[in-house]
């Protein structure tokens, strides 16, 4: 049976049943100038088609006679209100020929599946078709409500808006708050991209000034220079009550009583929403900007490999055009500092294995972005599916996550183990945790001691991690 059958400009088409739905197909069709051949038993109805200068039969769909005379069509529609009359109709065309490439129309599951298993190459259940376009209808409604609502609740600043990113930012958090920088200029409010924490890993940073993005630290601006504060890809962290903004991808457990409030979880990047709503303002972003979130939607699906929407393909495929290459290959390609070199090498050295999740002491550093490098580059390794990389610097324990094991929050999990001790950030596929080593060991950082309570932190790390994430917390391996 022929099965994807290409459909050319130049392809005969054969419409069996016509009633409404057949004649609307028909109409399409014969409007495109294609070769549109009708049957229907109904003799009134022909005529009339006839009378709308369409090429018209009467004859019973069901009939050998008919599936011989339509059996050297490219393409074979079988539109009739009812399946079963459709599935015999298909029947006796298969009987004749494998050639054409046949679309039937359903009333049910189980009809599709009966008509699936006659040879029909697609079913289509009206009933399916309808509730999609409502949902689709619905969703863009629902968008356009949204973008109008954001442009009310932002002109509402006379002075400035501040955008804040979740703290130490990855490239959706910043690429976010670029285009929604990007959004309150066009309506005429001038806004400030702002961070807490550190602006980690060489790509970030890479990212950062290549596309000349401008963000300020949270600590070295003055608030009270500002109207509005909106957040965007907060993940994991609390929603301030004084937000005034909130756009995210990730569900947060509470949500406060806020202006504006847009939280999608059925799309992997909050780079995807800020894209529709460029979109639906007809927004011409900038190169930069196109870039930022094209990088944005890429990193947080890590290639499109990982939890990818429709949504999200169709985000990026929009923003392509637009996106600067050269820049986006300097970005994801940044050079390796010796520091973050010694770093993988000492992580690579020091792995310990636990099934597909492993974890490894980097011991005293200098460069703490180079943890986030490591843990990336050990999750490479074949038959791992996450990674922690832990290492100490000036008193205090940072570890960096990652994961692309979709069952596994490792956000929440370094959450869950460390919250108490320490400071969390992240969400499902990556995370950091700080800990004071004080509190951690309960024993003071000198130079006579640093070996052992490197040894202690290993231990005590390893143990709190592999608990964590539900793993025997026994002697692993290094393989």
């Amino acid at each position: 049976m022929s099965s994807g059958v290409g459909v050319s400009a130049m392809s005969s088409y054969a419409i069996l049943g016509c009633g409404s739905v057949g004649f609307a197909v028909a109409e399409r069709l014969s409007e495109q100038g294609k070769d549109v051949l009708i049957i229907d038993r109904d003799e009134d109805r022909v005529e009339a088609l006839r009378d709308q200068d369409l090429n018209a039969k009467t004859a019973d769909m069901t009939e050998q006679s008919t599936a011989e005379a339509i059996a050297n069509r490219d393409v074979v529609l079988m539109m009739a209100a009812d399946a079963q009359t459709n599935q015999a109709a298909l029947e006796q065309l298969r009987e004749v020929s494998d050639d054409p490439y046949v679309v039937v129309r359903a009333d049910d599951p189980i009809s599709s599946n009966e008509l699936e298993a006659a040879g029909a190459d697609v079913v289509i259940n009206p009933s399916d078709v309808i509730a999609d376009y409502a949902v689709r209808s619905l969703e863009t409604g629902e968008l356009e409500h949204k973008v109008a609502q954001l442009v009310e609740v932002l002109g509402e600043a006379d002075r400035k808006v501040g955008i804040l990113t979740h703290d130490s930012p990855d490239p959706d958090s910043i690429a976010s708050a670029a285009a929604l920088q990007a959004i309150a200029e066009h309506v005429g409010v001038e806004a400030d991209i702002l961070y807490d924490g550190d602006l980690g890993h060489q790509e970030n940073r890479a990212f950062v000034n290549l596309l000349d993005l401008g963000l300020q630290e949270w600590d070295e601006v003055e608030k009270s220079e500002y109207d509005l504060f909106a957040v965007v890809d907060l993940g994991e962290e609390e929603v301030d009550a004084d937000y005034d903004i909130l756009i995210d991808h990730h569900e947060p457990e509470e949500i406060p009583e806020i202006k504006f409030v847009d939280i999608r979880p059925n799309v992997s990047s909050t780079s995807t929403i800020l894209t529709k709503y460029t979109q639906e303002l007809d927004l011409n972003v900038s190169e930069a900007v196109a870039t930022a979130l094209l990088y944005g939607i890429r990193a947080e699906t890590v290639d499109f490999k990982e939890e990818t929407t429709p949504a999200d393909l169709t985000a990026a495929a929009y923003l392509h055009p637009f996106a600067d290459h050269d820049t986006l290959e300097q970005v994801e390609s940044p050079s390796m500092s010796p520091e973050t070199l010694d770093v993988l090498a000492e992580a690579i050295q020091n792995r310990d294995v636990r099934g597909s999740h492993l974890v490894s002491n980097a011991g005293y550093i200098t460069e703490r972005d180079a943890l986030n490098q490591a843990a990336q580059h050990l999750l490479n390794l074949e038959g791992i599916s996450t990674t922690a990389v832990f290492g100490i610097a000036e008193d205090t324990i940072y570890l960096a996550a990652r994961s692309k094991d979709i069952r596994l929050d490792i956000g929440k999990v370094l959450q869950d183990a460390y919250e108490e001790i320490g400071e969390t950030a992240g969400h499902s596929t990556q995370a950091n945790v700080r800990v004071p080593m004080g509190i951690f060991t309960g024993v003071e950082v000198t130079e006579d001691n640093r070996d052992t309570l490197l040894e202690l932190t290993e231990k005590a790390v390893k143990q709190r991690l592999f608990e964590a994430m539900g793993v025997d917390s026994g002697e692993g391996n290094g393989s």
